[in-house]
């Protein structure tokens, strides 16, 4: 008998449990339940960016002339490289070098290290890129840069 009365306390704390727990899950009003908020990343996009192209990558590019002057753009391609994503766009223009694509021209704005002293930089995520743009994978979700220097 003192088991029957042991089991019947122990089902009458679970069924308390749970209905305790049933409770605080769907809180005790009528009230919608909202959407949690955007988390912001590295690449979120700004209300002011131009959003171009068509394809299931996105990524963020920013594009800063000498002046500090920025541009920013959502880019959408299912291009394998930056580089062939940003040409297919006609946003970069350049010369085939011994390393690659040398960007001369970002947005119509033109940095000739031989007649200015300036050059296009390439950055991923912040960071000054270690390969060059027509050889950088893209990545969903990444920020690149190309700065004036």
């Amino acid at each position: 008998m003192n088991t029957l009365f042991t089991k019947a306390k122990a089902f009458i704390i679970c069924a308390a449990l749970i209905a305790a727990a049933a409770f605080s899950v769907t809180g005790c009003g009528n009230s919608k339940v909202s959407a949690p908020a955007p988390v912001e990343t590295a690449a979120s996009v700004t209300a002011d960016s131009t959003v171009l192209g068509e394809g299931s990558v996105r990524f963020a590019l920013t594009v800063a002339d000498k002046d500090g002057n920025e541009t920013n753009f959502e880019i959408h391609t299912d291009k394998e490289t930056v580089g062939d994503a940003l040409s297919e766009l006609g946003l970069i223009d350049g010369e085939e070098g011994a390393y690659g694509l040398y960007v001369k021209t970002v947005n119509g704005i033109t940095a000739d290290y031989d007649k200015d002293g300036v050059y296009w930089a390439f950055y991923v995520n912040g960071e000054y890129a270690s390969s060059g743009i027509d050889l950088t994978p893209v990545e969903e979700g990444a920020s690149y840069s190309l700065r004036v220097e």
